[in-house]
């Protein structure tokens, strides 16, 4: 049967869809629900926002053509709700609203009302006019890319927003299923208008005669802060997929300082992380590339099935693995699953393994070597093996999984982050049915079942084709969101370009990975507390790369005040502003007492920056009387209202715990942890009656403790008078003491075995 292979044309799909359903409808017909307004009319729908009544959107849905109808909808997601339905012999669309989904969705359907069968790549599904009743020259779009203007943009993977930048007021859009498809999503101008086009990819997508094909969903809405629509995209989609991810562990990579290390350097470095830095939160050794077996060409070597002979493992995975067992941490391991090399020795009996090209040849890529058919179940059984061999036999209970877009049979476009066209498409598959991402998510599924849901899976890495980006959704625990750091300050920022750009993501699809944070003495006190404040301050998966033995002292308890990981979901400030934002809000503002802390970031390394940011634009109050503190000056500041004013050296941070004046002490920081007081305070409560600030606090073993509490009050200062530690603590060799300063009240505990602690401050009038 011959096969139709072919890019829809929008100019035509318009066409049809303006004709056609005008004369099926000639009445408008509407659905809404609290948040909006959808009506179909002339063959467009306008999208209202409710509250206003404004419409931010028009859409031309492509490809549908037919009969319009107003019907109930049901999801298994979202469940009772509205629709749009047209209908015709070529397929159709579908326009839903759900109550509590601030999206409205679009999804579109394939038919093939013909005799051969077709073979689709590149679907636009939707083209849409943008208002934000602002100058369309203003605008800006947002994606993976970061902030452009919008005659610049390139387009984004999977999502993309629309923005004012003053305001924060947006349109965001965004694929909410990728189980076939790779989403994109373009903004630009068009006739001095803000316009959005919504994407599909499948490269071969074959549909046979008279069957329909069911496109991916995508989903749009407004905002007065586009920052809560991208993260209610990233919320949508883990409600899609059930997405329960695991504790974030805190973790130790060799790459940077040592390669694979081996093993005799390695358990060196691990027997340092078990004392000295596991009892605050560190639990993850893991070993990189180097390990395993095969030839360089193209790459690392690619044989996953065995140890180098000659290499720094030669008593095997499984020695290393049970010696970092002992110490009580987890063993990582390293590992390119979907990619092999046809020019090895040891895949020359397994040709048909291989993807290949339309001219038979094996489908190879620069560094990623020749990806893998994951439509092979000969394949399949391969990989299933290898990642049993892994995990069960040899004991990795964490996998670094690098190379990743092979399974999708892209080619690798290193760095991609912006549309790139990779030609996807191009991959003969031994199943022609399934699609590149189809065997991609099939091959990630096979790994998450054969390794179990208690193995920490974290993907490697989106920038080498982005079409990794949306695959892996649901299926891994961690992604790497950038490219290769290193271990220069120009490198090191990339980290933090790369988890503003997708911080949304973190902690709702996956844990942000942005390559590991460094505290060597290359690096300035300045530059290391920096990039460790700011890993820890935005949440996101912290390893670090150097050579723990060699770290001097203060080097050394840097690191241990970033263990563990809040895990909480921090925003960038400025992220509409900045292509670096240099202010980050982490609030735990659903504890009992609320604790808000600021973090400030001098990215330039040659010139001073000074920043003045109103309360209210940062996420706090701007009517409250504001005391801060200071970590790492160790210093009180305040009072002050109104704005955020502060002046950083090059390369440098300020990382502030604020807390509004009321009319009693307040616990405003502790020295634990870079949070002061999120991740150690269990309980803080003020007896009125008894003048007494009481609490309970995680201690580390043989790490002095600092309560600071701020003894301004609205009614007046406050002198602490007191300071006692309960019964329990005492006969456990707990001590306190106490001094004080102007406005501030330090209590300092000791303990020599880590437990919670019970505090209590007496205070009175000065």
């Amino acid at each position: 049967m011959k096969s139709n292979y072919y890019i829809i044309s929008i100019s035509i799909i318009l066409t049809l869809l303006v004709t056609s359903v005008a004369m099926a409808a000639e009445q408008p017909v509407s659905i809404h629900n609290d948040k909006f307004k959808v009506s179909f009319e002339n063959g467009k729908l306008s999208i209202a926002d409710t509250k206003s009544g404004k419409n931010f959107a028009i859409v031309a849905m492509e490809g549908i053509a037919g009969q319009v109808k107003v019907e109930n909808a049901k999801d298994k997601t979202f469940g009772r709700g509205w629709a749009i339905d047209i209908s015709d012999a070529n397929g159709g669309g579908r326009v839903m609203l759900f109550p509590e989904l601030p999206f409205v969705l679009i999804k579109l359907r394939v038919t093939n009302p013909g005799t051969e069968t077709k073979v689709l790549n590149k679907i636009p599904v939707a083209s849409i006019t943008v208002d934000l009743a602002k100058p369309a020259g203003s605008l800006k779009g947002f994606g993976t890319g970061g902030i452009t203007g919008l005659e610049d943009n390139k387009g984004s993977y999977m999502w993309q927003a629309i923005v004012d930048p003053q305001s924060r007021n947006g349109v965001v859009g965004g694929w909410i299923t990728t189980e076939r498809g790779s989403g994109v999503v373009f903004a630009g101008l068009t006739n001095n208008q803000a316009c959005m086009t919504a994407q599909v990819e499948y490269g071969r997508l074959r549909i046979g005669p008279g069957r329909t094909e069911e496109l991916e969903t995508f989903a749009i809405g407004y905002f007065d802060d586009a920052r809560f629509g991208m993260e209610a995209w990233a919320g949508t989609i883990a409600k899609v997929l059930d997405i329960k991810l695991p504790p974030l562990p805190t973790v130790y990579c060799t790459w940077y300082h040592a390669g694979s290390s081996d093993e005799k350097k390695l358990p060196v470095q691990a027997e340092f992380a078990a004392k000295n830095f596991a009892p605050f939160g560190f639990s993850v050794v893991q070993i990189d590339d180097g390990w395993q077996d095969g030839q360089t060409k193209n790459g690392p070597r690619k044989n996953f099935t065995q140890v180098k002979p000659d290499g720094p493992y030669k008593s095997g995975m499984k020695a290393t693995a049970e010696k970092i067992r002992a110490l009580g941490l987890v063993p990582g391991i390293w590992l390119m699953p979907f990619s092999g090399s046809h020019e090895d020795p040891w895949y020359r009996d397994h040709r048909g393994w291989f993807v290949k090209r339309d001219d038979g040849t094996p489908h190879e890529s620069a560094w990623g070597g020749t990806a893998l058919d994951m439509t092979n179940p000969e394949v399949l059984k391969y990989l299933r093996e290898e990642i049993h061999r892994i995990v069960k036999e040899w004991g990795y209970g964490y996998l670094k999984m690098d190379g990743l877009c092979s399974g999708a049979a892209v080619n690798h476009c290193y760095v991609n982050d912006v549309y790139k066209d990779d030609k996807i498409g191009d991959a003969v598959l031994s199943n022609p049915d399934k699609t590149n991402i189809e065997a991609y998510r099939d091959g990630l599924r096979l790994i998450r079942k054969t390794a179990g849901r208690d193995t920490f899976i974290l993907g490697c890495c989106t920038p080498q084709n982005m079409r990794s980006y949306g695959g892996p959704f649901g299926l891994i625990d961690a992604m790497r969101i950038g490219p290769d750091n290193g271990t220069k300050w120009s490198g090191i920022r990339t980290g933090p370009i790369y988890g503003a750009r997708n911080y949304h993501l973190h902690g709702r699809i996956w844990y942000n990975d942005p390559d590991p944070l460094y505290v060597r003495k290359s690096l300035s006190l300045d530059q290391a507390r920096a990039i460790c404040s700011w890993v820890t301050i935005s949440g996101q998966l912290s390893a670090s790369s150097d050579s723990y033995a060699d770290l001097t002292p203060d080097r050394v308890d840097i690191l241990k005040r970033t263990m563990p990981s809040h895990n909480l979901r921090p925003r960038p400030v400025d992220l509409f502003e900045e292509n670096v934002p240099q202010i980050w809000l982490l609030s735990d503002q659903y504890a009992a007492t609320r604790r808000d802390v600021v973090g400030l970031f001098n990215w330039d390394d040659k010139k001073d920056l000074v920043i003045d940011r109103s309360l209210e634009n940062i996420g706090l109050s701007g009517q409250a009387e504001y005391m801060a503190y200071e970590y790492w000056s160790n210093k009180l500041l305040g009072p002050f209202k109104g704005n955020l004013k502060q002046t950083l050296a090059p390369a440098s941070c300020a990382v502030l715990s604020l807390k509004p004046v009321t009319d009693h002490p307040q616990l405003i920081s502790t020295s634990r942890h870079i949070t002061q007081g999120i991740v150690d305070v269990v309980e803080e409560k003020w007896d009125v009656k008894a003048r007494e600030l009481s609490g309970i606090s995680k201690v580390v073993a043989g790490d002095d403790y600092e309560l600071r509490i701020i003894t301004a009050a609205s009614e007046g200062a406050c002198k602490a008078v007191s300071a006692e530690i309960s019964a329990k603590d005492q006969r456990a060799g707990v001590t306190v003491s106490m001094k004080e300063e102007t406005g501030l009240a330090r209590i300092l505990i000791r303990s020599p075995v880590s437990r919670e602690v019970k505090w209590t401050i007496g205070f009175k009038r000065k």
